[in-house]
């Protein structure tokens, strides 16, 4: 794939040394979120979700198990940060960090195509 055009801010290295299988930036993207279940947090980060209990309710059912090792994978990658609940109780809650954000134009594009060539998908969730 060609490089993009403009700079791209370079995040800062995960935590645990990750092994890539190769310096191609889509093999190293889904690395980070190419399961079945890690865009489906990120997605429910973007529609406003924040406490572990709100991406257990989503209609597909992660497991806590694997919703927790998403999570941890998302805080090392520096995708998404754990911040204090704004209700105040002392559960934590998780947000987007900018480099998550920008994930926002890959949801889009999924959402367009999976409505366009997709029978019977809807954007409606909850």
């Amino acid at each position: 794939m060609p490089a993009s055009k403009g700079k791209s801010a370079k995040s800062p290295e995960p935590e645990k040394t990750a092994t890539r299988r190769s310096p191609c930036p889509v093999a190293c993207a889904l690395d980070i979120f190419g399961d079945r279940w890690t865009l489906l947090v990120i997605r429910d980060l973007i529609f406003g979700k924040s406490r572990f209990k709100d991406f257990l309710a989503s209609p597909e059912g992660i497991p806590t198990n694997i919703l927790a090792e998403r999570l941890k994978r998302l805080q090392n990658y520096h995708v998404v940060a754990q911040v204090s609940n704004s209700e105040g109780s002392r559960h934590l809650a998780y947000q987007l960090t900018e480099k998550g954000r920008a994930l926002l134009p890959v949801l889009v594009a999924m959402k367009d195509w999976g409505l366009n060539w997709e029978k019977d998908t809807k954007v409606h969730l909850n």
